[in-house]
């Protein structure tokens, strides 16, 4: 790496990382949500079909993505309030992020049957 960078690939520049690329995900599905519920005053008939793709497994797994996106960005906005606010925030911004990383797993792994269940159902039979 060239003197003079300051982020090594280290925790601080990776959470910077999933904090944006979250943030950005989570953008484009209000947009597209805007987009479909729009399209209910244009053509009901349509805004019907676009609700029936949302039905599928596909679609059912990438509503999980969603919640990891949501999640992890809230958590790890909390760690970034703690660190820009608390006195000690900077000294034990390593551990903040790898207790947001561990919440974060035990809540996804938690939502895991409860957001897949429709999926699994389908997949696997009842």
């Amino acid at each position: 790496m060239p003197a003079g960078t300051l982020y090594r690939g280290r925790e601080g520049m990776w959470s910077w990382v999933a904090h944006r690329v979250t943030g950005v995900l989570i953008f484009f599905f209000l947009f597209v949500h805007v987009l479909d519920t729009a399209l209910v005053r244009v053509s009901p008939e349509a805004y019907d079909d676009v609700v029936a793709t949302y039905k599928t497994p596909l679609v059912n797994v990438m509503e999980y993505g969603l919640v990891a996106a949501i999640l992890f960005h809230a958590l790890n906005g909390l760690r970034v309030v703690a660190v820009d606010f608390w006195s000690k925030g900077t000294k034990y911004q390593k551990q903040l992020l790898w207790t947001v990383v561990g919440v974060w797993a035990v809540l996804m792994a938690g939502a895991f049957y409860p957001v897949l269940q429709h999926t699994l159902r389908t997949l696997f039979g009842s």
